[in-house]
């Protein structure tokens, strides 16, 4: 039953009214994060997250793409889980040097992501093959946040 009422929830806009922002105003050091069942790197992610003093939650879930744009995202700077950090959408692999930032500075912003799943990025095996560009979503287009 929950799953048909999904779309619905979406569409009104109350699923992500649940999520965001007044739940992503949980106390600070909390994560919720959200990936694909099958992702493993979401997994890391969140060990990373933990690694870094937070508490985080992990829920599987088939419908980041719309979670994402809910929070803002546009789909072409969506990353492979999605993270709810004291008030902001955070995307991707985001190194904590950019969520601290974004912690310390608190912009009026709703996210900042990492698009794609950059080699050698907090969760991701391989070498860093280039700086991170994360971006921060707000009004307007996404504008480059950090470069890592």
């Amino acid at each position: 039953m929950f799953r048909q009422t999904l779309p619905a929830l979406f569409a009104a806009g109350l699923l992500l009214a649940a999520m965001t922002p007044a739940a992503a105003q949980q106390a600070p050091g909390t994560v919720a994060l959200y990936k694909n069942p099958q992702c493993g790197c979401c997994e890391n992610y969140a060990d990373y997250l933990r690694e870094q003093g937070f508490t985080v939650t992990v829920t599987p879930t088939h419908d980041l793409v719309p979670m994402s744009s809910q929070a803002g995202i546009p789909e072409d700077f969506q990353g492979c889980h999605l993270a709810f950090i004291e008030g902001y959408a955070v995307s991707g692999h985001v190194p904590m040097s950019v969520i601290q930032r974004l912690l310390d500075e608190r912009p009026a912003v709703k996210a900042i992501t990492l698009p794609g799943m950059p080699m050698g990025s907090p969760g991701m095996g391989g070498v860093k093959e280039e700086p991170f560009t994360v971006y921060q979503v707000g009004e307007g287009a996404p504008e480059v946040y950090a470069v890592e």
